[in-house]
């Protein structure tokens, strides 16, 4: 059975991240992780590899792109809220999405292997948040500069990939 953690509350991540944990209303995130990879799965697994180069404009990412930027931005949330719950104490820096992209170079790597690495991250994120004790949820930290609670960042790891999955079907497909 998963925590039912509840929805942080707006002193707990910087205004910008609520367009991501704004998507989630659910006060089980565990759960709401858990139907995201199947979600994911079928979503993704409806592209072929050749509509996976597409771009719907000019300078914009490809899907191959936009997914791997998503794999990545999970790592990064999901070490954050380690790093927090585990009381470290330094701050943790911010990360340039656009420099991510462009050293993944995720348009030289198959479409298939993109979203098999996203099951095994989500996978091990779900294994993290499932293992958390109850205090560590409230444990804060700083990254990029602000102060966030591994219960926010648990909350922007399912936002982001709400977010994208959004973007893909309105914008991709």
């Amino acid at each position: 059975m998963s925590p039912v953690i509840g929805i942080p509350q707006r002193d707990e991540a910087a205004t910008y991240y609520f367009t991501y944990i704004d998507r989630i209303s659910s006060p089980d995130v565990i759960s709401v992780l858990e139907n995201q990879l199947a979600e994911a799965r079928t979503l993704l697994r409806g592209i072929s590899e050749e509509k996976s180069l597409y771009r719907y404009a000019e300078g914009k990412w490809s899907i191959r792109q936009l997914w791997s930027h998503v794999n990545d931005a999970e790592r990064v949330f999901v070490y954050r809220a380690l790093w927090f719950a585990r009381g470290f104490e330094g701050a943790l820096p911010s990360f340039d999405q656009e420099i991510g992209v462009a050293g993944a170079r995720g348009d030289e790597i198959p479409w298939a292997r993109h979203i098999d690495e996203f099951r095994d991250i989500r996978q091990a994120t779900l294994s993290l948040f499932l293992n958390l004790p109850t205090p560590a949820w409230n444990h804060r930290g700083t990254a990029s500069g602000n102060s966030v609670s591994v219960r926010a960042m648990a909350y922007i790891v399912a936002g982001h990939a709400a977010h994208h999955m959004a973007i893909l079907r309105e914008r991709y497909l």
